[in-house]
This record gives structure tokens, C-alpha cells and sequence, in this order.
């Protein structure tokens, strides 16, 4: 990442990346009260937070959609866009769907340098060409505060949906990257980040869920829910698996991979803003063990930018989902084990 940039990106925002989003708790106030439409076409909507929705075409097509933007997580304005871009692709691949033509949408301050935009669109256009997503067009207006992201389209047979109520008891949670981009985020905005944390951090957010989306098709019918570890952190998420599922969650703590830096920066007091809300709104569903320190339960509700997959396989399958990823240049951990509904919903051990 090239930390020399002249405006410093994350300044100029007042929350970085997924961590700005509005609080889980306020969007359960109000989806709730919306009217549902009744179109039977309609094969995923927003009844369970999923990561996108899904419209049948027909038989054998559906049409995956999603939104996603964000203020700067990163000061280097190429860096920012593939980062917005990997991290509105993951909807798509959350779903167990191809990516196809995306929409740029463009929030610029009108007095700030045009050169700083071009650096951001070159760089969300250097990962939809890797994810073979055409750009079709965007949208842009004038915002003091710098957003950027992507509208996402794509494609996949409607039997072969990954949803995030899909898991069944006695599968394991395998997840494909680590954790820690929203306190690293938050270092870096106060200056206090490490030249190594930034390195692994960027590298994380800029890595695409493409392969491990491909790798996991391959498994069929093993691999039986899947969601992507974004804003509402690795915690948030699992809620919404185990309310949309009715079923329960152990979450082995030791197995969670976490990213060079980021207990440090949480015993340092670099807490995002989303952080705090995520754990206010979903840790009165959680029991922890004994041995799971301060720092770790912080953690596991960081709000994640281009965070990794979070898949619930069959046991059977899910080592040899590992070893085949890990031949083909990636990498994924059995995090925990789908359980019965029971409560504690979700226990951290």
C-alpha cells in the first residue's frame, strides 16, 4: 500500500471502510416494517439479511444482485477501489453465483483532485477485469466525505444457491481469510498502524473470493450454506446463519486466523465505532468459555471490508474442500461445527 499519498484518504472520513455502515440494531428497527412483496420469483430476498438477492429467470437461470459502497479504508486511492470493488463482488460469490456486469457508483468531494478519482475507478476496474465482471456504467455526485462501490449482477442455477440458513447440524464452519481489518483500519487512521499489519491487512482486502467460491461449487451438494464476514463481523453473521437456519454455532477461538497486529491494536483502544455496535447488538446471543480472553471476544465483532467466506460443509467434506483450496493457491480453517438449536445460540469456547 502507498502510504505517501498526499491526502490521506482515511482522514478525510469519519469511519473507514464496512465499519461505517449503520448499526445492525438500526436495521432490524426498521426492515422488519417494510411491506413484503409477493413475487414468486423472488428466490432470495431480504427476509434473512442474505448477501444478495436472487431473481429466477428461468429453470435453469437466476440473477444474483447485490449494492455495496464505502468511505475510504485505506489511503492510497488505487488500493481503495479494488478494495470496494473485491468487497461488493463477495456478495456474489457468497451466493454461490458468477459475477457479470457491475455499476460504479461514485461519491466526490467537487474540489478535491480528479486525479485521486481516477486512481480509485482504475483500481475497482483492475478487479472486476480479474473477476471477468464487465462495468457497464455508475453513477456519481458530489459528497464532502469520498464513497465508492459497485451495483454487482450475476448469474447461478437456481438449485445450486448457497443461502446463509442453509447449514445443517453436524457440518463445520470453514472460513477463508482472517480477521482484524476494521481495528487495523482504525490504527492506520490515527497514524499508529504497522508498515507489516498494513501489508497483511491490504492483502486480505484485496484478495478476491473468487477462488474459494470456485473451489467450493466444486463440492456440490456438500457444501450446504455460505456468507461472507463483512460489516456486522464474524459474529453478526453467524447470527443471521443460525436465526435464518434455526440452529446453533461452536466457535472454536483458538482456530479463528487473525491478522498480523490485531490484538495488538485492540489492546491499544483501536476500536471502531462498528465494532462496539456489532457487540451491542448481537452478544446477548453468545456464551463464551473460559479460556476466551478480552481481546479475542473484541475481535470476533470487528466489522470486516472485503472479509472472507464463511461456508458451512458437510464434516466429511469440508478438510477436503481445505486441501483442494490450499492446492490451488488459497487458504481456509475449520473456525466450528454446526450444533442442534439450543441456547446459547452461538458459543465461543
Amino acid at each position: 500500500m502507498d502510504t505517501t499519498t498526499k491526502v490521506r484518504l482515511t482522514e478525510t472520513v469519519k469511519a473507514g471502510g464496512c465499519a461505517a455502515k449503520l448499526s445492525p440494531a438500526a436495521l432490524d428497527a426498521v426492515l422488519p416494517t417494510l411491506t413484503r412483496q409477493h413475487d414468486p420469483k423472488v428466490l432470495v430476498g431480504f427476509d434473512t439479511a442474505d448477501d444478495a438477492g436472487i431473481y429466477q429467470i428461468s429453470p435453469e437461470l437466476a440473477l444474483v444482485q447485490t449494492v455495496d459502497f464505502f468511505t475510504p479504508v485505506v489511503d492510497d486511492p488505487f488500493t481503495f477501489g479494488q478494495i470496494a470493488a473485491v468487497n461488493a463482488l463477495s456478495d456474489v460469490y457468497a451466493m454461490g453465483g458468477r459475477p457479470l456486469t457491475s455499476l460504479a457508483m461514485v461519491c466526490f468531494p467537487g474540489k478535491a483532485d480528479l486525479q485521486i478519482l481516477g486512481q480509485i475507478l482504475a483500481g475497482g476496474l483492475s478487479k472486476m477485469i480479474e473477476a471477468n465482471c464487465t462495468v457497464v456504467g455508475g453513477h456519481s455526485i458530489r459528497d464532502e466525505e469520498t464513497k465508492f462501490g459497485y451495483a454487482v449482477t450475476g448469474t447461478v442455477h437456481p438449485d445450486r444457491i448457497w443461502k446463509n440458513g442453509g447449514a445443517r447440524v453436524g457440518d463445520l464452519l470453514v472460513f477463508t481469510k482472517a480477521l482484524g481489518t476494521g481495528v487495523i483500519s482504525t490504527a492506520l487512521k490515527a497514524g499508529h498502524a504497522e508498515p507489516v499489519w498494513l501489508e497483511a491487512a491490504t492483502k486480505s482486502m484485496t484478495t478476491l473470493n473468487k477462488l474459494a467460491a470456485e473451489v467450493a461449487t466444486e463440492f456440490g451438494a456438500e457444501v450446504h450454506g455460505a456468507t461472507d464476514v463483512t460489516g456486522f463481523g464474524m459474529i453478526g453473521h453467524v447470527r443471521e446463519m443460525v436465526l435464518a437456519g434455526k440452529v446453533s454455532v461452536r466457535i472454536d477461538a483458538a482456530k479463528v486466523p487473525v491478522l498480523p497486529g490485531a490484538i495488538e491494536c485492540i489492546r491499544a483502544g483501536y476500536i471502531p465505532g462498528g465494532l462496539k455496535t456489532n457487540r451491542e447488538f448481537a452478544e446477548c446471543l453468545v456464551e463464551y468459555g473460559p479460556g476466551v480472553d478480552e481481546a479475542t471476544k473484541a475481535l470476533l465483532f470487528d466489522p470486516q471490508t472485503a472479509g472472507g467466506l464463511l461456508l458451512s460443509i458437510s464434516a466429511g467434506a469440508a478438510n477436503r474442500y481445505i486441501e483442494k483450496l490450499k492446492s490451488a493457491g488459497g487458504a481456509a480453517t475449520v473456525v466450528g461445527e454446526i450444533l442442534p438449536h439450543q441456547k446459547p445460540l452461538i458459543r465461543v469456547v
